[in-house]
């Protein structure tokens, strides 16, 4: 039995037990959210003073979800004579029915009690776990609960109603109620949560595209962009059950921008369900060859709100990309940074990268034309304010030691950053896979200052600026005698040497002198960072490996699908293949929906991957990560106004074709087959450096 389930709708979602109960609690939030906001933080259901177990649960849908329960523990000698159904949607707002069930030849008199609370909790006061500084009062009314939250300007409502009469007090809701034998009986709750704006309205009324869905409304626009999407038909049933869910996750992880008023991709549940500019890019970047109507709305919001100014609480900059933007309690009272925050120092170069395969995909020019100025201003960060030492090299170090993020790559936890010995650099740092993105983002920029600005002298200049930046990176990140790059230079410009999954992301951004590239995918593949299931984000032999520690020894689905791009890229196709089949096979054991993260453990040693226990799920760039596979395995690269198609399929895999794939071209079918090892010797596995 599954200890959390959720259901979701973009901006709202819910999370509770495996019976359907909301009880208060930090390490991994329950509560119907809204808006960064906790509006129900205690929401637990029992008959006649029993808590309830569950027997079954339906949740194939990520909008409606239903319980199946009886009082009690069953046991082999005591038949339930009542049970309990509870049926749940969601929306902008909470459904939920509640049937119970008389078994009993008899008629029956039952006490339901349903406790009632919200904390109204800041989605980051619960991770950093904070105290409120605001009331909240509860006000019974007539079959109905309504519990008000204020902190001077700021005001959240929760309101419960129940379509059956009930004795409301301020704790909860009771009903007494009189079954016949054999006979059910039935109660709607309604749950609305209201977020108050400055002039005293619910602002979800107000938004351009309505804020307020039913589940039939909800059902029919997740049912009309997956069937936008191309059609797989494959041998592999992983393939195919990863392929179905990672499509229905991020048709639920949509939600309306209060801002501008379209749909973006939230980054995941239930930490991340706001706009990241470095998950929203990257699950871009997976979902192009798909879906490419999502990714427009994301360019264009992230370059609206592009960094115009020195803020040092918000770590802002001008030219630079935000990092993440929130609408609770403590980034309007300015005790988070987050309105927006701006402390990522690799999504500035990674919005020019998507704007550029935006455009290859879709030939829309006039977006790159219209955005002409945004990516100057974006290259122009990275040259100045990103080049924090005047080396040549992007740099990080938070403007804002109080509150803001201390690593601002996409390994921005404490101890992720690391010398091989374990020792922690001092600040600025450097990592590896910023210059990467840097010399990427300035060859493709160059591509749209000859084709689309008409600035061939600009062009020419960037192109200069890239090859002189891989020289010079080939130079002082080359760690000779292990012959692997660095993870990072410290502030004094010696190399953090730790063996990591980062070197990966070298080989998609196309940095690797091609002399090198076979020590790096030796070492991707090798044993101290592959685990069987996917490349660790640290080797097994470094100072702060842990196979379950966020960062340091853990495989991420979306940081192996970037890897997975890169060896295809510098021609690995059997390498890009075994990490493409070690990832669909570990989302078999997910249910076909890959988490944000798993431990590292050695295949062999556990023979399935082993969850990270707070891990979030379903999370964006892990739902595009079967997708981005898809596109290796069957070698889709825009050229012009053709798609190329180059298929490498794994061995035993069969045969993997996808139908009606959009892009400039209009829509084209794309059809692979595995070579099975009787058709085709293996080539021989690459030799480890040093070895």
């Amino acid at each position: 039995m599954k200890d959390r389930v959720s259901i979701l709708d973009g901006n709202t979602f819910l999370v509770s037990d495996d019976r359907g109960n909301i009880e208060p609690s930090y390490d991994f939030p329950t509560g119907l959210f809204a808006f960064d906001t906790r509006f129900l933080s205690t929401w637990f259901l029992t008959i006649d003073g029993q808590p309830l177990h569950a027997l079954s649960i339906d949740d194939s849908l990520s909008y409606k979800t239903r319980f199946f329960l009886v009082p009690g523990e069953p046991t082999h000698y005591l038949d339930a004579n009542v049970s309990v159904i509870r049926s749940r949607a969601i929306g902008a707002s909470l459904d939920e029915e509640l049937t119970v069930l008389n078994h009993s030849e008899q008629e029956q008199e039952f006490h339901l009690r349903l406790n009632i609370g919200s904390d109204f909790a800041d989605l980051l006061e619960i991770k950093n776990r904070r105290d409120k500084k605001g009331r909240t009062t509860p006000t019974v009314e007539r079959n109905g609960l309504r519990l008000t939250y204020h902190r001077e300007a700021f005001r959240r409502e929760t309101l419960v109603t129940s379509s059956a009469p009930v004795e409301v007090d301020a704790d909860g809701m009771t009903f007494r109620v009189r079954i016949g034998p054999h006979g059910e009986w039935t109660t709607r709750l309604h749950v609305s949560t209201i977020i108050y704006g400055a002039r005293g309205e619910d602002i979800r009324a107000v938004l351009p595209l309505g804020g307020q869905r039913t589940a039939a409304e909800i059902e029919a626009e997740q049912s009309a962009l997956i069937s936008r999407a191309p059609k797989l038909g494959c041998d592999c049933e992983p393939l195919a059950g990863a392929y179905r869910r990672s499509l229905n996750d991020l048709a639920a992880l949509r939600y309306e921008s209060i801002t501008l008023g379209v749909r973006l991709l939230a980054a995941g549940l239930p930490w991340f369900m706001t706009l990241f500019g470095r998950d929203s890019i990257f699950t871009s970047l997976q979902v192009l060859p798909f879906l490419p109507d999502l990714v427009k709305p994301t360019i264009v919001m992230l370059a609206g709100l592009q960094g115009s100014r020195v803020d040092d609480f918000r770590d802002e900059e001008p030219g630079k990309i935000l990092h993440e933007l929130r609408y609770g309690e403590s980034a309007g009272f300015e005790e988070q940074p987050h309105s927006p925050y701006y402390g990522a120092a690799d999504t500035t170069a990674l919005f020019v990268i998507l704007l550029d395969e935006y455009e290859r995909w879709t030939g829309d020019a006039d977006l790159v034309r219209n955005l002409e100025n945004e990516t100057r201003a974006a290259l122009t960060w990275l040259d100045t304010y990103g080049d924090l030492l005047g080396t040549g090299y992007v740099w990080y170090m938070s403007r804002n030691p109080e509150t803001g993020l201390p690593n601002q790559c996409w390994k921005d936890s404490p101890e992720a950053i690391s010398y091989a010995d374990g020792r922690m650099p001092e600040f600025p740092r450097a990592t590896c896979e910023l210059q990467g993105y840097t010399y990427d983002a300035k060859m493709r920029a160059a591509r749209m200052a000859r084709t689309h600005w008409q600035d061939p002298a600009y062009a020419d200049r960037l192109e200069q600026e890239a090859a002189a930046l891989k020289e010079r990176f080939n130079r002082d990140f080359w760690i000779a005698d292990r012959e692997y790059y660095a993870l990072a230079l410290d502030p004094r410009g010696q190399q953090v040497d730790a063996l990591s999954s980062n070197i990966g992301h070298l080989l998609w951004s196309g940095i690797v002198d091609e002399s090198r590239a076979p020590a790096i995918a030796g070492h991707l593949l090798g044993p101290r960072l592959f685990s069987g299931w996917g490349v660790r984000t640290l080797a097994d032999d470094q100072g702060r490996y842990n196979p379950v520690g966020y960062h340091v020894g853990t495989v991420w689905p979306f940081d192996n699908s970037i890897i997975a791009w890169g060896l295809w890229r510098y021609g690995f196709r059997r390498e890009a293949g075994l990490l493409c089949d070690a990832l669909i096979g570990a989302s078999r054991y997910f249910d076909g929906r890959l988490p944000e993260v798993f431990a590292g453990y050695e295949r062999g040693l556990t023979d399935y991957p082993v969850e990270y226990p707070t891990a979030c799920s379903p999370q964006a760039w892990s739902a595009g990560t079967p997708l981005l596979l898809l596109r290796v395995m069957l070698g889709l690269e825009p050229q012009g106004e053709h798609l190329i198609i180059d298929p490498a399929v794994p061995p035993g895999m069969g045969r993997v074709e996808l139908l009606d794939i959009p892009g400039r071209w209009g829509r084209v079918d794309a059809l692979g087959r595995s070579r099975e090892p009787h058709e085709e010797p293996a080539p021989p596995p690459l030799a480890l450096p040093g070895e």
